[in-house]
């Protein structure tokens, strides 16, 4: 991950010089595969959460945890995944968290009660932070084209992932709710031993990373404010990943079949919509945008959560405006920040994956004691705070955006 260390995040490529994101090494590629099975494991358990509290005796809440466990250790293990890519290398970095998923997903797979597949979930979060982190890294290193070029990339890995997601997850489902966990563990084997074979050992940092360096980031009020607007967009986002399958009342395939829509959504809007959109708007303009539409579409779920076809309606158009936040506040984060991109990558990850983690716990508790409207009213209040956060540093995202 702390592959970029001797670079400064306000050294950004143009994006009118950038070649296709596209046109790309075999490591590189390896590595994009590699991400989107690795993002798959967002959306997979979503169309398994019903059946998954039904089969196992859970609450909607303690279903939830499923997220939960995975992202907030994911978020808190992002804090030390450059002390450890420092030490070791990237690749072997890279390596050891593609171990740990298909190990955690196997024996998640074969757990017998919703407090175990929870456990095994949060290792397989470890081994997520290790990879997530230290394959952004990698990819804006080793791509061509440039930085712009690089997020894009990994950016169409994630919309991918997180779109063919929920489909294999319903798939599988179907047939088990077993069947998702053991197919993203196959998945995966198939993805470490690509980037076994591809990616070479790549040089380590002349300077090794300290386990503190990402949190100081954070008295960088640039990066701090940017990293505060990425929790609370994903608290909305994940209350609504989180909490409206169980809306819905869907067979698990169906249930895949809306959020593979909606992963479309992502993807496309990630890759072509956030440049378009920023080209002619600019970034900050873009997002305010985005987060009041976003904010529009939470508050509808809130209002009608016991029409169906609106929530189905509102959680497919929800794609568009994520697609367009995930790229364009990574790429915010990843120009404004005046740390290594490594850093800042860790310090962003950390913070706005606390946010993802909690949101759908949350969601459910709130259900249990009040009703399914109140999660999705507050996600919308978070989001446009989201917006109120950002415009105070407007001018830096505007000057980034120049440059």
């Amino acid at each position: 991950m702390a592959l970029t260390g001797s670079h400064s995040a306000r050294h950004v490529d143009l994006p009118g010089a950038a070649a296709s994101p596209f046109r790309q090494p075999k490591a590189v590629w390896a590595v994009a595969f590699a991400c989107v099975i690795s993002f798959m494991g967002i959306g997979l358990v979503d169309p398994i959460l019903p059946s998954l509290a039904s089969s196992l005796q859970a609450t909607p809440s303690q279903v939830e945890l499923l997220f939960t466990s995975y992202l907030v250790v994911t978020a808190v293990a992002m804090l030390g995944t450059g002390w450890v890519s420092s030490r070791i290398g990237a690749k072997r970095t890279l390596v050891t968290g593609l171990v740990l998923i298909v190990v955690f997903s196997f024996i998640a797979g074969s757990s017998g009660s919703i407090a175990q597949i929870v456990g095994f979930r949060a290792g397989w979060g470890l081994g997520n932070a290790l990879f997530i982190a230290t394959s952004l890294a990698v990819i804006v290193s080793s791509a061509s084209g440039g930085f712009a070029g690089a997020i894009v990339l990994y950016e169409t890995a994630l919309g991918v992932g997180i779109a063919s997601g929920p489909l294999l997850g319903g798939v599988l489902g179907d047939i088990s709710w077993r069947g998702p966990f053991y197919g993203v563990g196959v998945l995966m084997l198939i993805a470490l031993i690509a980037t076994v074979v591809l990616v070479p050992e790549l040089p380590r940092p002349e300077r090794k990373a300290s386990i503190s360096e990402p949190l100081e980031a954070l008295r960088h009020r640039s990066l701090a404010t940017t990293s505060v607007t990425g929790l609370l967009y994903n608290w909305a986002f994940f209350t609504i990943l989180g909490y409206a399958p169980f809306l819905m009342d869907l067979t698990p395939i169906k249930l895949g079949a809306v959020f593979f829509c909606w992963g479309v959504l992502v993807a496309l809007f990630a890759v072509f919509g956030a440049p378009a959109l920023k080209a002619r708007f600019g970034t900050p303009r873009t997002l305010y945008g985005a987060f009041a539409a976003m904010a529009a579409i939470s508050l509808v779920i809130g209002l009608f959560p016991d029409r169906r076809w609106v929530v189905i309606v509102a959680v497919v158009l929800s794609g568009i405006v994520i697609g367009l936040n995930n790229t364009l506040v990574t790429t915010a984060v990843m120009s404004i920040a005046p740390v290594p991109r490594a850093t800042a990558s860790a310090t962003y990850g950390f913070v706005r994956f606390i946010g993802g983690g909690l949101a759908p716990f949350a969601a459910g508790q709130l259900v249990e004691h009040y009703n399914p409207h109140v999660p999705f009213i507050i996600g919308a209040v978070a989001v446009l705070a989201a917006a109120v956060v950002l415009s105070t540093v407007h001018p830096v995202l505007v000057d980034a955006d120049r440059r």
